[in-house]
């Protein structure tokens, strides 16, 4: 969690004039950390998330606007102040141009810097110096790192949430889309109001259109009486769409339709109803691909696609896992009213140096095993190998159990009927040409199965 005080890194090879700095700024309600190179600056960076860099010009090594340029490219929405001694009035406009949010020539008056720092701050989620300011940092709560990566996500989170614009969340299974998704929400002005989720690949899709519109009664057999759908549901918060790539053509035909009308059409209804509704969406596929294969509508993304933001997996934000595997590790000892008091070394580098295929989700997992486990005070590397082992067996993508088991019931049949196509094809009730379709798919011979049975 961020701390009450914004923090700014001041970066200056003139020691008098950092610690100057740093009095100056301690003295003005905020937390300063000081570097003395930029080399330095960077490093620091890759550990910790300040709301604002403070870097002189000229130093030995990298000069205050390389070091910009470093800051800019990997965290665009930190703000940098550039100080000099040398500065003109066209190299001060070039700076700007470039992206740097100050540019103050040497020697400077505190109030001027104060002034742009406040200014700076204003424009950072959680950069308030007061307490006021600082509270709705609880947002984002649930959402624990340290990465810097992840700090200047979630700091375009918060830019974003401060309008309506839609949002689509990229990342793999188990990052925390949805965890993300909320978050926006709660520092949105629309946080009094409902978050609805609903994921497109997990209802079928002759009922998907009744759960996101709804139905009148006799809408269809069944309908037995009217049903909101989610977008009334939803009225004045957020909708949340994750796996909006699984979507249907068609119903994302009718989706379009609402998002530009703002209306939606009950399913067996002539009428339309007026919807107040954020929509922020998810996604572990690559749309632009899905577009070029023709799956996923050009024009329903450009209207979905207008921020996005990319969670990394937890490969990529190793820092972050001692801190998450003590949180979760908190949380199950509770749950199971055990006294354990953490993992042995030997069993948290274990667990920093996986791979983490299911990210965040499979490393709960992991741990909640561990606690439901263990015996001792300390979980041992051995209860955490065999958590991971068993962890990585379970991982098998819907994809993969859908193909195996297509395969093992061919199998079957081809065994009951000893190889006969035409029988099998009658047991799994598809005819002969689609049957044997699915033979060549999965390289399966008749013959076989006709030879085992002689």
């Amino acid at each position: 969690m961020p701390d009450a005080k914004p923090k700014i890194l001041i970066v200056d090879d003139d020691t008098d004039l950092l610690q100057l700095l740093v009095i100056r700024l301690t003295a003005a309600g905020y937390s300063t950390d000081a570097v003395q190179s930029a080399e330095a600056a960077l490093n620091y960076l890759d550990v910790s998330r300040p709301q604002l860099v403070i870097s002189d010009m000229q130093m030995g090594g990298m000069d205050g606007m390389a070091l910009f340029e470093h800051i800019h490219r990997s965290l665009p929405t930190l703000p940098v102040i550039i100080l000099t001694a040398h500065g003109t009035i066209p190299d001060a406009v070039a700076a700007v141009q470039r992206g740097v949010f100050g540019y103050l020539a040497k020697p400077f008056d505190s109030k001027t810097l104060l002034a742009n720092i406040s200014q700076a701050l204003r424009l950072v989620p959680g950069g308030g110096s007061s307490q006021k300011e600082a509270s709705p940092a609880a947002w984002r709560k649930n959402i624990i790192t340290q990465s810097a990566v992840m700090e200047d996500l979630l700091t375009k989170a918060g830019l974003v949430a401060e309008g309506d614009a839609s949002v689509l969340i990229y990342g793999e299974s188990g990052v925390g889309k949805e965890l993300f998704a909320h978050a926006i929400h709660e520092a949105s002005k629309r946080r009094q109001h409902p978050f609805v989720a609903i994921n497109c690949a997990a209802i079928p899709e002759q009922l998907l259109e009744s759960e996101l519109f709804g139905h009148v009664r006799g809408a269809f057999t069944g309908a037995v009486r009217d049903h909101k759908g989610l977008f009334q549901l939803a009225e004045g918060g957020t909708l949340f769409l994750d796996e909006i790539g699984d979507m249907p053509l068609l119903l994302q035909v009718k989706l379009l339709r609402v998002l530009q009308e703002r209306q939606v059409r009950q399913v067996g209804s002539t009428q339309t109803i007026s919807v107040d509704v954020r929509i922020i969406s998810a996604t572990h596929r690559d749309l632009k691909a899905e577009i070029a294969a023709g799956t996923f509508r050009e024009d329903l993304y450009y209207r979905l696609d207008v921020v996005a933001l990319t969670i990394p997996v937890l490969a990529q934000r190793r820092e972050d896992i001692p801190l998450l595997t003590n949180y979760f590790l908190s949380m199950f000892a509770e749950k199971y009213n055990k006294n354990i008091n953490g993992f042995s070394p030997e069993a948290m580098e274990m667990l920093v140096s996986t791979s983490w295929p299911g990210n965040v989700r499979q490393l709960m997992n992991v741990v909640e095993r561990c606690v439901a486990l263990s015996t001792a005070p300390l979980i041992s590397p051995v209860l955490v190998y065999d958590a991971m082992h068993r962890e990585e067996e379970q991982l098998v993508s819907f994809e993969d159990a859908r193909k195996s088991f297509e395969r093992d019931y061919l199998v079957r049949v081809l065994k009951i009927t000893g190889g006969n196509v035409t029988q099998a094809a009658r047991l799994a009730k598809r005819n002969r040409t689609e049957f044997y379709k699915l033979l060549q798919r999965y390289q399966l011979d008749p013959s076989v199965f006709k030879q085992a049975q002689a």
